[in-house]
């Protein structure tokens, strides 16, 4: 059979293109490929990756609309009242306020009772209070993060001890800290809320304190 030697014609030049003329036209169509193929790659790449973080946004990142986790600190505080020697201390608030944990502890061989308490007007007005049943001063120095006195005040008949350190940076939930004795234990009140919300559950401690 024989072999077809016919070889292409170029129009523009009226003759049959040579073999290097071949080689280049066949070559730049390899290119021209090769060049529509990375796009496509990285057209899908973009697109992949577009989708990816609309995913994050609308799924992993959106805020959540869940209800904030709450504890019923006054009816745990009754369960857990049989294994205090002290009564455990659980003041009424304002329906604004609300509890994120209550429980029944130890902190340096000292009986704890702990209540974590969010403050209006949002989730960063924390405070703890912290009763420290037969503390010691050692007990004292860890719930107020070793913090020096600033003042003292009376709250309804009550001195407390002042911790202020809102000047200075770092200290977290020990920003600014109340202690007072209340029968046999040692109360300490910290946390982030402004001085108005401790005093307010201060007064209310009080007022829980009268009741027992």
């Amino acid at each position: 059979m024989a072999k077809n030697t016919e070889q292409r014609v170029v129009a523009e030049l009226g003759r049959p293109e040579t073999p290097d003329e071949t080689f280049a036209r066949k070559a730049e169509t390899s290119r021209k490929h090769r060049a529509n193929q990375t796009l496509l790659n990285l057209v899908g790449a973009t697109v992949a990756s577009l989708g990816i973080v609309l995913f994050l946004v609308l799924v992993v990142v959106r805020p959540s609309d869940e209800a904030p986790v709450t504890a019923d600190y006054q009816t745990i505080a009754a369960d857990a009242q049989v294994d205090a020697s002290e009564p455990l201390l659980a003041p009424s608030l304002p329906e604004s306020w609300y509890s994120n944990s209550a429980r029944l502890g130890t902190t340096s061989s000292v009986q704890t009772w702990y209540i974590g308490f969010v403050a209006p007007p949002s989730a960063s007005q924390f405070i703890a209070l912290e009763q420290g049943i037969d503390a010691n001063p050692t007990w004292l120095g860890i719930v107020t993060d070793g913090a020096a006195a600033t003042d003292t005040i009376v709250i309804n008949g009550i001195s407390w001890t002042v911790y202020d350190r809102r000047s200075s940076s770092d200290t977290g939930n020990y920003a600014y800290s109340m202690s007072a004795e209340i029968g046999g234990s040692t109360v300490v009140l910290h946390g982030t809320a402004a001085s108005s919300e401790f005093e307010l559950l201060a007064a209310s401690i009080a007022a829980d304190a009268e009741v027992q």
